[in-house]
């Protein structure tokens, strides 16, 4: 009887399975998010927390000192993201009069280059300049406008994060004791691996951000931009999304500059900032920072992220990565499915890869 069943069933039950996961994944989304965000949290506090256990500082206090650290270090940078929004909410019937007036020299130039004259299409771009306006004007209020659901997640978060500090030995304990002693060793070296890079990651991540928010906020204040600070911190926060985040952050000021700016020179320079800080963040700051720490492929790592936001969010959009690098581990460390992991790594497209060696072998092709 071990026999398999044929591949028409097997893919069958694999197809409902993983129909059945995402379903569980999007109607649990608002109680799973929370817990995933504060396990992922929890590694990047566990440094602190490990550090002040080695001075015979008790596990509880110490969990509740490394909590209170990151709590203090996220609220002060809320409230002066919040002092920032507020200045700009305070300018937007400002801000909207000069779209208004940069939409309407916008169609004269292409009126005048066309040599037409339409008043549908002013009509039709002033309204949509004024859409723009008021869902961001919303979207920013609501945002730092606390809601109970808000309030009950944001406060759970602490103390899941400090669950799986206080805990972790425990859970590890637990892994142990669910696999057989010849594969004890195995489950060793996945935690330790698992620990070493997602605080890696986790650690890189938001000291890239952080670095970014500085970068921005000098760079536009440089080149001449109004509200520097917020235009530059909200393009930063949104490299917390791999791969996807320095694109869309750089609409942010570039949006600002094209509608609001006082000269359409702004649009140039925004550009230029944006493409120089992005060369800086791949090949600099990324590199050496978290080092790709995860080793995913970019092939799966933009499938992942686009899937994660379907069913999370923006949530899903942060966390899919620092678990898609847990998998990884798992699945290189198990005999079976170590070519999953050859997959969804970074191995094998070397030769293909864009850097310098390549570079220097296709110099000496062509001008050898």
């Amino acid at each position: 009887m071990n026999e398999r069943y044929p591949f028409p069933i097997r893919f069958l039950v694999f197809l409902l399975s993983t129909i059945l996961v995402v379903y569980i994944l999007i109607q649990a989304r608002e109680y799973l998010y929370p817990i995933i965000l504060g396990f992922l949290f929890s590694y990047l506090l566990l440094p602190i927390a490990a550090a002040l256990e080695k001075r015979n500082v008790p596990r509880i206090l110490a969990n509740l000192i490394s909590i209170l650290i990151g709590v203090v270090i996220i609220s002060g940078f809320v409230f002066f993201v919040y002092s920032q929004v507020s200045v700009l909410l305070e300018d937007f019937p400002e801000i909207k009069k000069q779209a208004s007036k940069n939409v309407n020299e916008i169609v004269a130039t292409i009126n005048e280059f066309l040599g037409m004259d339409d008043h549908e299409l002013k009509d039709i771009l002033n309204k949509r300049v004024n859409n723009i306006f008021t869902s961001s004007s919303n979207f920013l209020s609501k945002v730092f406008t606390a809601t109970t659901g808000t309030v009950v997640k944001i406060g759970l978060m602490p103390v899941y994060v400090f669950l799986f500090l206080y805990y972790r030995t425990k859970i590890a304990v637990f892994f142990l004791k669910v696999v057989p002693d010849d594969k004890r060793h195995v489950v060793v070296k996945i935690m330790k691996e698992i620990a070493e890079v997602t605080k890696k990651y986790m650690g890189g991540v938001f000291a890239v951000v952080a670095i970014l928010c500085v970068l921005n906020s000098t760079g536009l204040w440089i080149i001449g931009m109004d509200y520097p600070i917020v235009l530059g911190v909200l393009s930063a926060l949104f490299n917390f999304i791999p791969y996807f985040g320095t694109l869309i952050g750089g609409f942010v000021p570039l949006t600002y500059a094209i509608l609001a700016a006082s000269s359409p020179v702004f649009v140039f320079r925004v550009i230029i900032l944006f493409i120089i800080i992005q060369f800086t963040e791949n090949n600099i700051l990324t590199p050496n920072i978290s080092g790709g720490a995860v080793k995913i492929n970019p092939m799966v790592t933009i499938f992942s992220i686009v899937a994660a936001g379907m069913v999370w969010g923006i949530p899903g959009m942060f966390a899919i990565i620092p678990l898609m690098g847990m998998l990884k581990i798992v699945l290189a460390n198990l005999p079976d499915t170590q070519s999953y992991a050859f997959l969804i790594g970074t191995k094998g497209t070397k030769r293909h890869a864009i850097n310098r060696e390549n570079f220097r072998k296709l110099y000496k092709h062509i001008f050898k």
